[in-house]
């Protein structure tokens, strides 16, 4: 059965770019452009996995990998945090927020490909 994967991801180019290179792999994925919409989308899709962008209008990925966290239902749910907010101190910080993987904008295609694969397989 083909893993499922959520990404949550405001950058239309960002979005296609990542939905279609896993749906070429053989990944069942459920784009989503607004942050505010990914709980409850994440409730209903029940991914393997979740790719969250940190930076996005309404709501912040780190809020919303946190507010996953206290949830018992979602909390089991890995998260790859990609993000082009990379400052210093960024990448401890949201896997202190319970991210599994993290990666910074912009992100090699295979680079995304191998951290996608080392957490859902």
């Amino acid at each position: 059965m083909n893993k499922k994967v959520l990404i949550v991801e405001d950058n239309e180019l960002n979005l296609k770019l990542f939905t279609d290179l896993l749906r070429a792999h053989g990944y069942t994925i459920e784009p989503l452009r607004d942050g505010r919409e990914a709980l409850a989308k994440a409730r209903e899709f029940a991914p393997d996995m979740v790719i969250m962008d940190i930076q996005m209008p309404h709501v912040s990925g780190l809020d919303l990998i946190e507010q996953m966290q206290g949830d018992a239902v979602l909390a089991t749910i890995p998260v790859l945090a990609v993000t082009a907010y990379a400052g210093k101190g960024d990448e401890e910080r949201i896997l202190g927020a319970g991210a599994r993987g993290y990666l910074s904008k912009p992100v090699g295609m295979a680079q995304f490909l191998a951290a996608v694969k080392a957490i859902v397989g």
